[in-house]
């Protein structure tokens, strides 16, 4: 009988050390945490690994930022391959123009083609 409190505590003791085990988290290391995909797109860019959706990728990232310079060179490289069909790049491409001062009226990439 006297073993019995002994047993209930050892119990409740491994108890709480298989409970506290249990809610410990394993530190994972996140390594795609500190990659600048922006800097990355950009050294493909300048090895000459640039494609339409690269181009994209950045005129969009630097036009978020309220880079316009950046958003500029990458809106007309992205053009300079595919015709600008898509209207929300050519309203982001004419609003980065207009934060530039750059005029966009006779623009190679924002002319309209008229078919008669």
């Amino acid at each position: 009988m006297k073993k019995l409190p002994q047993l209930i505590c050892l119990l409740l003791l491994f108890i709480s050390f298989s409970s506290l085990a249990q809610t410990t988290k394993s530190s994972k290391i996140d390594v795609n945490k500190d990659v600048d995909i922006v800097k990355v797109y950009e050294q493909l860019a300048m090895e000459g690994y640039g494609t339409p959706r690269i181009y994209k990728e950045l005129a969009n990232a630097y036009y978020f930022k309220n880079e316009y310079k950046k958003a500029k060179k990458w809106f007309e490289q992205l053009f300079k391959l595919q015709k600008p069909l898509d209207a929300t790049l050519k309203h982001r491409y004419r609003q980065t123009l207009k934060a530039l001062n750059i005029a966009h009226a006779n623009n190679e990439y924002l002319a309209v083609v008229k078919l008669d």
